[in-house]
C-alpha cells in the first residue's frame, strides 16, 4: 500500500485543499460579512449530503444487517474524522440504551488524541490495522473509515484489514475517486465544495461527516426498533433528567398524563418499552415483555395485533 507523504502537486490537487473564492478576502471584510460568508458556505453543505441519500440508506442495512447477527458498528479516523467517529459513537448508548460495545469510535493516537494533536499518528497503515486486530474484529463487523482526503494511511490500513477478514466496509470522505472510496463496499462522499479556510476541514467537511454519521448511527437504531415514531424508548434512566424524558416519553406515546406515567414506568423497571406496550396493550408489565422479547424489542409490532 502506498502510503508516502503527499507532494505539494497532490495536496494542491485534492478537493479539500484548494481555494475559496468567496472567501479569498476573508480577513478583509467586516465581522458580519464575515461570519455571513461562513453561514452561505454552510448552507452548502445540507445540499451536498442530500446527493449521498442513497449510499447512506444502503450504508445503513446493511449496517443493521450485520448488528442483527450480533455485530459492531466501529468508526475510524484520524483528526477531526476520528473525534467525530467517537462523538457519535459515543452518544448512542444514553440516546439509544446500546450496549457501549454496539457502536464504537477509534482515533489514530488514542484518546489523548481526542484533546490534542498526535503527529504522525494517522500516517502509518500498520496502526490502523493494529486498533483493529485489537477488537477482534469479524466479518459481522462494520467499519466505517472516515477521512476527508479519502487517502489517510490510518485509515486505508485499517480498511485493509477489515476487508481480509471478511468485514463490511464503508467509506465517509469528502474528494471524489479517492482511495478509501475505491476500497470500501459503500463509498459515501459529500462534496460541499472547498473550506473558507483553505484545507480546514474542521469545517464543512466536517460538519458534513456529522450529519452523515448521525443519519448513519440513528437510522441504525430507529431499523432496530430504539424509536417508537419518533420517541427515544430505548432510553436509559441514569439521571434525573433521563428519568424526567423517560416519564415524558410514556405519557406522550401512551396519551396518559405524567403522574400516570410515572406509575407505570416504576412497575416496569424503569423499562420505557415495556411501561408503553403495557398501558397501549392493556396487559401486565411482565406480559408486555415477553411480548416484545417476541418482536424483536420493536413497540410498533408489539402492539400491532392490539390495533389491526
Amino acid at each position: 500500500m502506498d502510503h508516502n507523504p503527499l507532494s505539494t502537486a497532490e495536496l494542491a490537487a485534492l478537493s479539500t485543499e484548494q481555494r475559496n473564492s468567496a472567501s479569498a478576502w476573508i480577513d478583509q471584510v467586516s465581522t458580519r460579512e464575515l461570519v455571513a460568508i461562513i453561514n452561505r458556505e454552510d448552507a452548502r453543505v445540507a445540499t451536498a449530503v442530500e446527493a449521498e441519500l442513497d449510499s447512506i440508506a444502503r450504508a445503513v442495512d446493511m449496517a443493521v444487517e450485520r448488528i442483527q447477527r450480533g455485530g459492531r458498528l466501529i468508526y475510524i479516523g484520524a483528526g477531526t474524522s476520528g473525534r467525530l467517529g467517537v462523538l457519535d459513537a459515543s452518544e448512542c448508548p444514553p440516546t439509544f440504551g446500546t450496549d457501549p460495545s454496539m457502536v464504537l469510535g477509534i482515533i489514530a493516537g488514542g484518546d489523548t488524541a481526542l484533546r490534542n494533536s498526535i503527529e504522525g499518528a494517522e500516517d502509518d497503515p500498520a496502526q490502523g490495522e493494529m486498533a483493529l486486530r485489537k477488537l477482534e474484529v469479524s466479518g459481522n463487523d462494520v467499519i466505517v473509515g472516515i477521512a476527508a482526503s479519502g487517502r489517510t494511511p490510518f485509515v486505508l490500513g485499517a480498511i485493509a484489514y477489515a476487508r481480509s477478514v471478511g468485514a463490511a466496509t464503508i467509506g465517509l470522505g469528502n474528494s471524489p475517486n479517492s482511495k478509501l472510496s475505491s476500497a470500501v463496499d459503500i463509498a459515501i462522499t459529500p462534496l460541499p465544495g472547498p473550506e473558507v479556510i483553505t484545507g480546514s476541514t474542521r469545517m464543512k467537511a466536517g460538519t458534513s461527516q456529522k450529519l452523515v454519521l448521525n443519519m448513519l448511527s440513528s437510522g441504525v437504531m430507529i431499523k432496530l426498533g430504539k424509536t417508537f415514531g419518533n420517541l427515544m424508548v430505548d432510553v436509559k434512566t441514569s439521571n434525573a433528567k433521563l428519568q424526567t424524558r423517560a416519564v415524558h416519553i410514556v405519557a406522550e406515546a401512551t396519551g396518559i398524563g405524567d403522574q400516570a406515567a410515572a406509575v407505570v414506568l416504576a412497575v416496569s423497571d424503569n423499562e420505557v418499552k415495556t411501561a408503553i406496550v403495557s398501558v397501549l396493550s392493556g396487559i401486565a408489565p411482565d406480559q408486555a415483555r415477553d411480548r416484545l422479547a417476541l418482536n424483536d424489542g420493536i413497540v410498533a409490532r408489539a402492539i400491532a395485533n392490539d390495533f389491526a
